[in-house]
């Protein structure tokens, strides 16, 4: 028996080290959820190595929770998944499905000017920047150049200068076309913007952390008379919203989000010359070109790192997320750039094993 305890202590050793990469790699924290999970990642034809790397890069850089579901079932959970931290710029996706939904019931189209909407704003709006249409604030481009909340100091210094475009003709990514839609949201439909998602998204999708308190206007009216509209919401949340465009807008056998505006606002609108890797959609961005563009990838992208990548040739989403509203959070030191984001989910998706 003693000549064979070499053998199978190092037996042993193995399988405390393949369970242990299979923990590392998978999940961090056992919490209760809705979500059902992979038996393992190489059972769901993934390489348990391959994704190492991965999580060793996700510790390298400032990431503070990500998520992938592939085949509607979690694979990775890495980090803080339950914490509803600042969605940033992923609730202009939010409400781009509310959207859809009121442009089906013919509530409003697209091409309503804002001269249709009395739309006010101090300074008041010139007859050029009253030309443009639903469809330009959805792309960012309409040409109105006036401050607005919640821009970052990027955006303020790219601003071009009041009534050099055309509305329809130049991309810019405007916070004014942003916030400018939730108050036509809520001016044309006689309701809340949040009420409605949390009524006709959150809800039926099940969202675990998400609730009405997690949601605020921002007012900031020495730039704009049009507020914020500010989401928190959890990684395990961003990722059920992600796989409702994933299923084309159904969920549990219900269309929540119109089938033909998920294809539409997903594709892309305007050019955006300085990014070689994502056009513009309706208030999403759309990949044109690489691997990206040939897996059909589409995203949600918020400052700091935040992100909800949705990839239908693989019948993935990928979740990243970095939470600003931690008390150490620096923005020079802290944030996790679109390169690191997009490297990291490149090693995971070179994780997937050949069929």
């Amino acid at each position: 028996m003693l000549d064979r305890l070499p053998m199978i202590l190092s037996a042993v050793l193995i399988l405390l080290t393949l369970t242990f990469i299979v923990a590392y790699v998978s999940i961090d924290e056992e919490t209760e959820t809705t979500w059902e999970h992979h038996e393992s990642v190489e059972a769901a034809g993934w390489n348990p190595d391959q994704l190492i790397q991965a999580r060793n890069y996700y510790e390298s850089i400032n990431s503070t929770a990500l998520m992938v579901i592939y085949q509607g079932k979690i694979l990775l959970s890495w980090g803080d998944v339950t914490s509803n931290t600042n969605a940033h710029s992923i609730r202009k996706s939010f409400l781009s499905a509310l959207y859809g939904i009121e442009i089906e019931q013919g509530t409003f189209s697209l091409d309503d000017s804002l001269r249709d909407f009395e739309i006010e704003e101090e300074p008041p709006l010139s007859g050029l920047e009253m030309r443009a249409q639903l469809e330009h604030l959805m792309s960012s481009t309409s040409g109105v150049y006036l401050p607005a909340g919640e821009e970052s100091w990027n955006m303020r210094q790219a601003r071009p200068a009041r009534g050099t475009r055309i509305p329809g003709s130049y991309y810019y990514y405007n916070n004014w076309d942003f916030n400018v839609l939730g108050t036509i949201y809520n001016q044309e439909t006689n309701r809340d913007l949040f009420e409605d998602f949390t009524e006709r998204i959150a809800e039926p999708l099940g969202m675990e952390d998400f609730n009405l308190g997690n949601t605020q206007y921002k007012f900031e009216n020495r730039r704009s008379l049009h507020p914020s509209y500010l989401f928190r919401m959890s990684a395990r949340d961003f990722a059920r919203f992600g796989q409702l465009y994933l299923q084309k807008g159904v969920w549990d056998n219900e269309q929540i989000v119109p089938e033909d505006w998920v294809e539409l606002s997903t594709q892309p609108h305007a050019e955006v010359t300085s990014n070689n890797i994502f056009d513009y959609g309706y208030l999403w961005w759309s990949a044109i070109g690489g691997i990206y563009e040939e897996l059909g990838m589409f995203s949600a992208v918020g400052r700091y790192g935040q992100s909800i990548e949705v990839i239908p040739e693989m019948d993935l989403v990928f979740v990243h997320r970095v939470d600003s509203n931690h008390h150490s959070f620096s923005m020079a030191r802290d944030s996790v750039n679109d390169l690191q984001r997009l490297q990291l989910l490149q090693l995971i998706l070179d994780g997937k094993k050949s069929e």
